[in-house]
């Protein structure tokens, strides 16, 4: 059983104390090398095929060796002792003894452990402490044999492959000192082929979970309860799911998806499968009661738990609203409510709504009667009488309207682009920390390049503190396109910087793996668990549909672009719209442009989860 996912692997520290097993000795290697995914690959293969075929293989083999699973699966995994995917032979320095050791073992149904000569895709040498051990089926056959690779780099200057360019930038895992005098084989010292030779699985069950197969992602976890009964029983079990979760996508994530209405009923192991595959994913028109009045173009909107709040806009005449309206999704019979609040903000459109501190709504921006606007106000949603406050925040941004905007750790307003006075497109970056309100300050990220300036760009938050820009309409010289450019920056660095994902670097001109989305402005971004981004609508150049989903995974080594055919009717608007991801489980697509109407009395759900209520 294997799922198709993109999550990235989870990580941890933990103390580098060995595990002990039941008669007391220690195994052989510490439990934090067992958990370092980027240097340790985990390999199963079907015993009871000829030559034993690779049947998965883990992501952390795939960073290490260079070797995709495609490339893997079905072969015999003695191909790590041929130099480069093209040589046919072993190479003359790895040692042959161990070879023979492995084969002895693997005919004797014991379990190995010893040092071999590997090596990657191009060329490098790798030192591998391998453990092969084999699980029995319950008529005492070997079915399965799993493989445990600690790579380590091996100290051998061998000097690169003939023909080919190795750069050293494109090396995915950390590199360790290793010497290959220490090369040697450990034997078992049993030929009893029960099992009590697999020593892995005399760990407790506890530790097994809460050790090894927490720190694994969703999809491993599903393949490797495929390999026996145990494994299997174990992976039923809801809390370790909940840590393969929690470990996957982070707590914050994690503690959301916990106040989904009937998450427990649908249970952490299907939702992790669901929100891994997409596979139950569907849109669905939603009925609601009450009315965002007056009507309005260009509001911003955003969740708060299981509430979409919607604030400001463009109304008739081009008059600027600055109303509050809250729906409750966890209603019974939802309905938009006009909230009563104290001191609103002066009334504008082009500006973003944001949730900090989980109940706090942060304005910023836009364009109101007097021009652009770059103040910033707080409401606490939750508080007995709610009123908007302006934040004095000091050195603020220009400006501006059509900017971008996302939320770091919580706390954090990240601010992206737009466009400036007489028209004057941006590409600047300004964080304002929201964790006390008293007197915040902006800071602008200096970075050595920005992408070209742009607006009607969308910002999205993966892998804790990272950030990806996606599309806008750009500047290329003294003309503005429509983008499909794919931008990323990790503000967890000393010193963050841009880096172009997907596309050239020119507006417009991407050339993106797989089937990127067309160049657009106006779209909506959805961050999904284990930091995948969906792209969805926005104002489209040509005949293509502005309704297809997209779907990138920025973690990947070689990010690729995918379509996400979901059931169900999508809304049929292009452009103009606005979207919310409620408790972690459903897009909620608001308002919007026909090409005819502008619409705010449907709204449509992108379910990415069973219905559980």
């Amino acid at each position: 059983m294997e799922w198709d996912s993109n999550s990235e692997e989870g990580s941890g520290g933990e103390d580098e104390e060995g595990f002990l097993l039941s008669d007391g000795g220690p195994l052989p290697f510490s439990a934090g090398s067992l958990l370092e995914t980027a240097s340790c690959g985990f390999v199963v293969s079907d015993a009871l095929e000829p030559d034993f075929p690779i049947i998965y293989v883990n992501t952390g083999f795939e960073l290490v060796t260079g070797y995709r699973a495609e490339e893997i699966l079905g072969r015999n995994c003695r191909f790590l002792q041929c130099r480069g995917p093209f040589a046919k032979r072993r190479h003359q320095l790895v040692d042959s003894t161990v070879v023979a050791e492995i084969r002895r073992c693997l005919e004797l149904g014991v379990e190995f452990q010893g040092d071999l000569l590997n090596f990657r895709k191009d060329g490098s040498p790798l030192m591998n402490r391998l453990r092969l051990t084999p699980i029995y089926g319950d008529d005492k056959t070997i079915t399965h044999v799993i493989g445990i690779q600690f790579l380590t780099e091996a100290n051998l200057d061998l000097g690169p492959l003939p023909g080919s360019v190795t750069k050293e930038s494109n090396r995915s895992s950390d590199r360790f000192s290793s010497d290959l005098m220490s090369s040697r084989f450990i034997p078992s010292g049993s030929v009893n082929p029960g099992h009590e030779t697999c020593e892995i699985f005399q760990l407790s069950d506890e530790v097994l979970s809460h050790k090894i197969l927490s720190r694994l992602t969703p999809r491993d976890i599903a393949s490797v309860a495929s390999v026996c009964k145990r494994l299997y029983q174990l992976t039923k079990n809801e809390d370790l799911w909940r840590l393969v979760c929690q470990n996957a996508w982070g707590s914050e994530t994690t503690s959301v998806l916990e106040a989904v209405p009937g998450a427990k009923r649908l249970g952490w192991g299907r939702l992790a499968r669901e929100l891994t595959t997409l596979e139950a994913a569907a849109w669905r028109k939603l009925t609601v009661g009450g009315a965002v009045e007056p009507s309005r173009c260009n509001f911003s909107a955003c969740a708060v738990g299981n509430r979409v709040v919607l604030f400001g806009g463009e109304g008739v005449n081009m008059q600027p609203m600055n109303d509050t309206f809250v729906l409750d999704l966890n209603a019974t019979n939802p309905e938009w409510q006009h909230v009563k609040v104290s001191s609103p903000p002066p009334g504008r459109w082009g500006h973003t709504l944001s949730c900090v501190n989980d109940s706090l709504l942060v304005v910023f921006g836009g364009c109101g009667r007097q021009g652009l606007l770059n103040d910033v106000f707080v409401l606490d949603l939750d508080a007995q009488h709610p009123t908007w406050r302006e934040i004095s925040g000091l050195a603020p941004p220009l400006p501006r309207s059509w900017h971008s905007s996302c939320t770091l750790d919580g706390t954090k307003l990240v601010v992206s682009g737009g466009c400036a006075d007489s028209g004057v497109l941006l590409s600047d970056t300004f964080l304002l920390d929201l964790a006390t309100i008293e007197k915040p300050v902006w800071r602008e990220i200096q970075v050595a390049w920005t992408p070209p300036s742009r607006l009607g760009h969308s910002l999205s938050v993966y892998g804790g503190r990272k950030i990806l820009m996606f599309g806008g309409l750009a500047k290329s010289g003294p003309l503005r396109f429509r983008s499909s450019d794919v931008f990323t920056m990790d503000l967890s660095e000393e010193e963050p910087c841009w880096r172009c994902v997907t596309g050239s670097g020119m507006p417009g001109s991407g050339n993106p793996a797989g089937t990127a989305p067309p160049p657009r402005l106006d779209h909506v971004a959805v961050s999904l668990p284990g930091g995948r981004i969906l792209i969805f609508g926005g104002s489209v150049a040509g005949l293509h549909s502005a309704s297809q989903l997209y779907i990138l995974d920025p973690t990947d080594e070689k990010p690729t672009w995918r379509i996400l055919n979901v059931p169900g009717r999508p809304p049929r608007f292009a452009w103009g719209h606005s979207t919310c991801v409620v408790g972690g489980t459903r897009a909620i697509v608001l308002g919007g442009q026909t090409g005819e109407e502008w619409m705010l009395s449907e709204l449509h759900e992108l379910s990415l989860a069973s219905s559980v209520v």
